[in-house]
């Protein structure tokens, strides 16, 4: 009962009721106190439960049984803000059948004893319905075969173009399709093949499905660095991917044009330089760029001096580099040797411009993404779920959590507004209602001590006041690493170096050529038959890039 009444008298509390100041600072102050036992009781009771799991395991037993309540507990806490950032769009029809390939027409009559003797014949009326045919094609090649005595040499009619070992090109790409960019599994298309007819093993569909791709290899490397020209900015996300039992990262980078996966055994900033790289050799260089980027990483002024020693403006590969550093600098911490190793490669990265350099990366703000390009931009999203792990007890400190993610979202739309119409005027007001904004004193601590954080990070947050090409967040980039959570769940994950490049290769090709309007079915079976009526991959997505103009902002004025 005195529960009920303390929740009662928190629910209507307001505290500018309370005329002395000194009052309304205590009951603050208690509030919040409330608050950060409330968050502490929490974080106890669930380490408390897993050392008691723990110590019945070390003697035994087993841990807390995983019994479901008669009552379903509270779902955990919904980190999306998608209901809050939504806004209604004109809903757009679906897609019209006009464009649909025609394979054949048949014309049907009516029974002409069923019309009585005045009927007029008034035309057709057409009805469009689509229908798939499964079937064998299986051929008997009769392959001439001639031999020369006087040369003792055979000779034998070649195959046809895209027909290799024991399966046309049909078999090849329909594979390569259900496993890449359908996720079927290999035991589930082995099946599909047998419901057909097709006579194949678990061995040659794995072999369908990782050997022989070298051109396809060839034309991802291709794509890959069109992609980057496409646009001064690329997203970027990473996501786990186990390989052989290991734990190694698929590194996703993407923009409106492409989707393109590299895994890496490491997720580190030299990995997120090969990326950008598309996993050339590494190089290093000293720069006075390198220079004063190991100054604001906070290294010492006498490292500096040692580093400085090394050779100048020269490229150099990782071997030369960790000879010199053991010669010149053989007592070089762990975390001051990854500062100078970095140092070095984006100033080699920086150096090459043969190579297209990405100007800004817009990601989810992890460290390794930091300092690698010129700029850096932040997502919104992951910055309103900061907001929703907040978990407010007191029912004052809910309502002022309530209406500040009403605001902050109500800014998001803005932003969106002037991404659509840019101009100097909206520019400076933007900027002005976000230092109003977040700097809201609004006496729940750990609401106020958030809202600070996000200040802080102001520059990469309003990049998109000087690119309004940018997005706001980086769904994007997130969504191909789903794309590969999900095919991690189904198929676990490659077991060998040429399982790793075909699903990399081949997610890139699935993603990219969805982006590009062009149906990848007819993509893999076109290069795999040798036809190539399919222009370069890269070309198109050139062709695209003219067209969007991804890289507005950055033309010279």
């Amino acid at each position: 009962m005195q529960t009920d009444t303390l929740s009662a008298l928190l629910t209507d509390l307001d505290l500018s009721g309370l005329p002395d100041e000194r009052s309304r600072a205590l009951v603050s102050g208690l509030l919040n106190l409330v608050e950060t036992l409330s968050a502490d009781l929490r974080a106890a009771q669930a380490e408390i439960q897993r050392l008691r799991d723990e110590l019945n395991h070390l003697k035994g037993e087993q841990g807390k049984p995983k019994i479901k309540p008669a009552v379903p507990p509270p779902s955990p806490p919904d980190l999306s803000s998608e209901k809050e950032r939504h806004q209604p769009r004109p809903r757009q029809k679906r897609r019209s059948r006009d464009d649909l390939l025609i394979d054949r027409e048949q014309t049907l009559v009516v029974e002409r004893s069923l019309l009585p003797a005045d009927a007029e014949f008034k035309g057709y009326d057409e009805v469009l319905v689509q229908d798939l045919v499964v079937r064998t094609d299986n051929v008997l090649f009769r392959k001439e075969k001639f031999y020369s005595p006087s040369l003792n040499k055979s000779y034998l009619a070649e195959m046809p173009p895209g027909y290799h070992g024991e399966f046309g090109p049909g078999i090849h790409a329909l594979a390569l399709v259900f496993y890449f960019a359908s996720q079927m599994t290999e035991p589930k298309i082995l099946a599909f093949f047998e419901h057909v007819g097709v006579q194949i093993s678990p061995g040659q569909i794995s072999n369908l499905l990782l050997k022989g791709h070298a051109s396809f290899h060839q034309e991802k490397d291709a794509l890959y660095e069109a992609a980057l020209r496409s646009s001064p900015w690329q997203q970027i996300d990473d996501t786990g991917t186990r390989v052989n039992g290991r734990n190694e990262h698929c590194h996703i980078v993407t923009n409106p044009l492409h989707t393109t996966y590299l895994t890496l055994p490491s997720k580190s900033r030299l990995s997120v330089i090969d990326v950008l790289r598309n996993a050339q050799p590494r190089l290093f260089r000293l720069t006075d760029d390198a220079l004063a980027w190991l100054e604001a990483a906070g290294v010492s002024h006498l490292t500096r001096q040692k580093v400085a020693r090394l050779p100048r403006d020269q490229d150099l590969d990782e071997a030369t580099l960790s000879l010199l550093l053991e010669q010149h600098m053989p007592s070089i911490g762990a975390q001051t040797r990854k500062w100078v190793l970095d140092a070095l490669a984006v100033a080699a990265y920086q150096a090459h411009p043969e190579w297209p350099i990405v100007k800004l990366v817009l990601c989810d703000g992890a460290l390794q993404f930091s300092w690698v390009t010129d700029e850096l931009a932040l997502c919104w999203v992951h910055e309103g779920r900061h907001y929703k792990k907040l978990l407010p007890t007191v029912p004052l400190h809910r309502e002022l959590l309530a209406t500040f993610q009403r605001d902050l979202w109500a800014f998001y739309g803005e932003l969106l507004a002037y991404g659509e119409q840019p101009s100097a005027e909206e520019r400076e007001r933007l900027e002005a209602a976000f230092d109003e904004l977040f700097g809201r004193k609004t006496g729940y601590w750990a609401l106020d001590e958030r809202i600070a954080l996000t200040r802080a990070k102001k520059a990469n947050l309003l990049m998109v006041l000087v690119h309004p090409e940018l997005p706001l967040h980086n769904n994007a980039a997130e969504l191909g690493a789903r794309q590969r959570v999900r095919k991690r769940a189904i198929s676990f994950g490659p077991r060998s170096a040429d399982g790793v490049a075909a699903w990399d290769t081949f997610m890139s090709l699935a993603a990219t050529t969805r982006k590009l309007g062009v149906n990848f079915l007819q993509y893999v079976y076109d290069r795999i038959s040798e036809v190539n009526q399919i222009p370069p991959l890269a070309e198109l997505l050139a062709e695209r890039a003219k067209e969007l103009d991804l890289g507005a902002s950055w033309a010279p004025a």
